[in-house]
């Protein structure tokens, strides 16, 4: 009986990587890529290359299987010296320090490096991070660590899987007033055993899974610069509840009608990540911090006040950025030593100052350091990480 179970798993997880390869191209593996991000959510990658683009930068992404993780690439070529110097060009004059190459093995020659390589070492990298489900972080007695690290942890994006048991919904996620449409996810929670089920794409038809036989089902929107909103269903019989209907694709369809945050909400920056100990932002910041940029253009009358938290208050080395005010790089910058506090507060103000060079007044933004004086969890805890955030406080709107 034992047996038969871990074969179903390994089915599973076979069936699983197998519907993910045919939704994305897999890489080939006659190729060389330079690869400047993996993901473990789909949505994540594809938001990736659209940034990338803006960048006037050519940019697609493929799956790769041993890793399970999407990656996006600037660069596809048979020519390997061409990847390499491609790869040096944007670890030198980009923002995307950490560039790599991957290359398959299918058709790799006798002594050639295959799979990730570092094109500086030219030594094969043994692990890949993934950078959309961070780990914020702890700090040892000894010195503040300083970045979220990203580990290929969080739940992947189901988007049309057909072939499991479930309900097919279509999460209708959109900005009341005008209805216009917003970008972002939905999680599932399964209430009676207080486990997440799943993540899920929003304005698209996908299926839930049926995993667990859940009865009420928690559907949790979060999207920065918008106020959360959750909706709880039946899951045998969601159409009980006022709101929910039935589409001609017989989708159920779940409202979500965003409204902006208002005075005195306060919200977490999860998808802002900075390098170790420094107050640089790492380039998969660029999302958020715009969503944040976007949400003051759009209402002048906002004020915030930008928190910056740490887990304890340890001293160590602080990196600074350069004078070139580039907030993604760590070209040109300096080391120093200060606390924890210090830290979070120079954090904070990288992000009034890219605010500031985006045409945002000072005068709208205020900064507040705490330090590890307001911890959410436990500082020798498991979960110690979460005490390490940046949050937005809304003080006019």
């Amino acid at each position: 009986m034992k047996s038969y179970k871990l074969a179903l798993i390994a089915t599973m997880l076979w069936l699983h990587n197998q519907v993910y390869s045919q939704q994305v191209a897999s890489l080939d593996s006659s190729n060389y890529y330079v690869v400047i991000g993996a993901f473990s959510i789909h949505n994540n990658a594809s938001r990736f290359v659209s940034y990338a683009t803006t960048l006037d930068m050519s940019a697609d992404y493929g799956w790769n299987a041993a890793r399970n993780l999407y990656y996006v690439y600037v660069l596809r070529t048979e020519n390997r010296d061409k990847a390499l110097l491609e790869a040096a060009k944007l670890r030198t004059d980009s923002t995307f320090y950490d560039v790599w190459i991957y290359r398959g093995s299918t058709t790799a020659e006798e002594g050639e490096a295959v799979g990730d390589i570092d094109p500086v070492s030219n030594q094969i990298m043994t692990h890949v991070v993934s950078a959309d489900s961070p780990v914020r972080e702890a700090e040892t007695s000894h010195s503040p660590e300083s970045v979220r690290i990203a580990e290929n942890t969080a739940t992947p994006v189901v988007e049309s899987i057909d072939d499991h048991d479930g309900k097919r919904f279509f999460f209708k996620i959109y900005r009341e007033g005008d209805e216009t449409p917003v970008a972002g996810e939905i999680d599932a929670i399964n209430v009676s055993l207080s486990r997440k089920i799943g993540t899920y794409k929003g304005n698209t038809s996908v299926l839930v899974s049926a995993e667990g036989k859940p009865g009420d089902v928690s559907f949790v929107c979060e999207i920065f610069g918008y106020r959360k909103v959750q909706t709880t269903v039946d899951f045998n019989d969601p159409l009980a509840l006022d709101g929910i209907s039935q589409d001609s694709s017989s989708n159920i369809v779940v409202p979500f009608g965003l409204t902006r945050l208002r005075k005195g909400d306060i919200a977490v920056m999860y998808n802002v990540y900075f390098f170790k100990d420094a107050a640089v932002m790492r380039p998969e910041s660029h999302y958020e911090i715009n969503s944040l940029l976007e949400m003051l253009r759009e209402n002048p009358r906002y004020k915030i006040k930008i928190h910056g938290h740490t887990n304890g208050n340890s001293y160590g080395k602080i990196i600074y950025g350069g004078d070139s005010k580039n907030f993604f790089s760590l070209a040109n910058s300096h080391d120093g030593f200060g606390s924890a506090k210090e830290l979070s507060e120079e954090r904070a103000k990288i992000i009034r100052d890219f605010m500031m060079s985006n045409g945002i007044d000072k005068s709208r933004m205020q900064i507040k350091a705490w330090g590890g004086k307001r911890p959410v969890q436990n500082k020798n805890g498991s979960k110690a990480q979460e005490n390490v955030r940046v949050e937005v406080e809304i003080l006019e709107d």
